[in-house]
């Protein structure tokens, strides 16, 4: 029985880390890479390239420029639907649960959440195998290690007694990216509300408190965060260099069972 997948990217922040270029773009439009594309771009080839075709766009900032490009997604040989969040309306989680109310985001058995300021090499089809296999309520999708982008040092006694430039932490970080339920999708819309309320912050932890399924699904494959000017400017210079797998790949992967 094929399941029902959707996804939903969230395109409505006002990147203020990326100042002063979100002050011109929206920062999903902010071109990137040899050919200047927009940064949305990559992560709708990134959908349809798995096969996933109908996209809910959540909107907020600079929402006419997406529309004015997309258009209804058809010459992405994809399905756009628009949710624009009011302006009062703060966070992540209450811009998933606008697009689910409003009808932007159909019925569905899965839900892909994508965050706008991720580019990401990812396995959909491994994500929603992981996710479908664990019978999960929310997969959220990790990385292995993490870089900090600066120094620390061991001090005892007001003297530094080791030091290590941007060490590589064993942790699991989350990329930006997870994949909901009906369960998961229910309490998004329960959760939201007049505050900001984010998927990170208040959704994954609440649903982990009242005994949720949440799994793990670690990526291998490159992801870049580019919610700041140095981590754009650096994948702007490898894009150059080495394309996304399936920004050249014609050959869609085998899908899920």
């Amino acid at each position: 029985m094929k399941r029902t997948t959707r996804a939903a990217i969230l395109c409505g922040g006002r990147g203020e880390r990326l100042r002063p270029l979100s002050d011109y773009f929206q920062k999903v439009m902010i071109p990137i890479g040899p050919k200047k594309l927009p940064v949305l771009v990559y992560i709708v080839k990134l959908m349809t390239y798995y096969g996933i075709k109908d996209v809910a766009l959540l909107t907020g900032y600079r929402s006419e420029d997406i529309r004015n490009f997309f258009g209804d997604g058809g010459q992405f040989g994809a399905a756009f639907a628009y949710s624009e969040d009011p302006r009062d309306l703060k966070g992540s989680l209450n811009a998933v649960a606008n697009g689910l109310q409003n009808g932007a985001i159909g019925k569905c058995e899965e839900l892909l959440i994508y965050y706008g300021d991720v580019i990401a090499d990812l396995d959909i089809s491994a994500l929603l195998g992981t996710h479908r296999k664990t019978r999960a309520d929310a997969t959220l999708v990790l990385s292995r290690g993490y870089a900090l982008p600066v120094g620390t040092a061991e001090v005892e006694d007001g003297k530094v007694k080791s030091f290590r430039e941007k060490p590589l932490l064993d942790m699991s970080v989350a990329t930006g990216c997870m994949v909901i339920g009906p369960t998961g999708m229910a309490m998004v819309s329960k959760l939201a509300g007049p505050r900001k309320t984010d998927l990170m912050t208040d959704f994954v932890p609440e649903l982990l408190r009242r005994g949720g399924n949440v799994s793990a699904y670690y990526t291998k494959k490159e992801w870049h965060d580019i919610g700041t000017l140095t981590g754009f400017e650096k994948l702007d210079r490898e894009l150059s260099e080495r394309p996304l797998s399936f920004m050249i790949n014609n050959d869609p992967p085998a899908q899920p069972a």
